[in-house]
């Protein structure tokens, strides 16, 4: 079975009074997790919206598995799943009567497959959505976007308000989701920690820019951090270093693993320092 893109953005452009989303370029194949990581005003919440049609783009292209996302945005949104910051649920509604109206907006809607999330979400059935948590109501749009068989998740701060247990349920029902092979999953978290559990791929935005799109597993095996003196950095040939940081007591420094002198101590990096070490080197 060949694997297509879920997603697929080439030059994609959009400018703002005081920012730019600038000639973004990602690729996302069917079975895989992307994470979208960037400080707030990086571009994350521009670029969903880009990729959802809500805002026009001012340059670029987009495609949903291989399609315009402008063209036959009916049948576009039956195979994406959405959930973003602002759920978008009227206050009134229960958990019931919410999907009574969702099986009479999507044609694939199941009545099953939402009761079911409903219980293992622990949400309850006859509260008006007024009166949710903020982790309530993000589980409420999980249940939503799971039920009508989509093949292409996008979340905006998903897991934001959701306490640890919460959290590691939604991690859970994302991979399995994404262990059938067409289905795909763009996520944006300040969560770091969530997506290093969960992701495929990691990308990096920083000021509108890409600074950095790969696998995550390769991007943990290719960076180390070595501790040491700035005098002993100098020894180092230049390419081995890529971003440093400089501290009373020394030198911090990302590293090439495979460039480093042998004898040289190089310890793990996490996803979450890596973004930092490369946020601090753009400004």
């Amino acid at each position: 079975m060949n694997t297509r893109n879920a997603i697929e953005i080439k030059g994609l452009t959009k400018a703002y009074a005081g920012f730019t989303l600038d000639h973004l370029d990602l690729v996302l194949p069917e079975g895989c997790i992307m994470g979208l990581v960037g400080e707030n005003g990086a571009g994350k919440s521009t670029t969903i919206k880009l990729i959802l049609d809500i805002i026009h783009k001012d340059g670029g292209s987009i495609k949903l598995f291989g399609k315009d996302n402008g063209e036959n945005i009916r049948l576009a949104k039956e195979e994406i799943g959405v959930v973003l910051d602002d759920i978008g649920i009227p206050e009134c509604l229960t958990a019931v009567q919410v999907g009574n109206v969702m099986k009479h907006t999507f044609k694939n809607w199941s009545q099953d497959t939402y009761r079911d999330l409903l219980q293992k979400l622990s949400l309850p059935q006859g509260k008006p959505f007024q009166d949710f948590s903020r982790g309530m109501k993000m589980k409420l749009g999980f249940a939503v976007a799971l039920s009508h068989r989509a093949k292409l998740l996008i979340l905006d701060e998903p897991t934001s308000g959701l306490d640890p247990v919460a959290r590691d349920e939604v991690v859970e029902i994302l991979m399995e989701f994404t262990r059938q092979e067409e289905h795909a999953v763009l996520i944006s978290s300040h969560i770091v920690s969530d997506l290093e559990k969960l992701c495929d791929y990691i990308a990096f935005l920083h000021r509108g820019r890409l600074i950095l799109c790969e696998e995550k597993d390769r991007l943990l095996a290719e960076y180390g951090l070595i501790s040491c003196t700035e005098e002993e950095l100098h020894d180092f040939a230049p390419d081995v270093v890529r971003y440093k940081k400089v501290n009373p007591y020394g030198v911090q420094a990302l590293v090439a693993r495979d460039d480093v002198p042998e004898g040289i101590r190089v310890s793990p990096v996490s996803i979450e320092e890596l973004f930092v070490f490369m946020a601090k080197e753009a400004v």
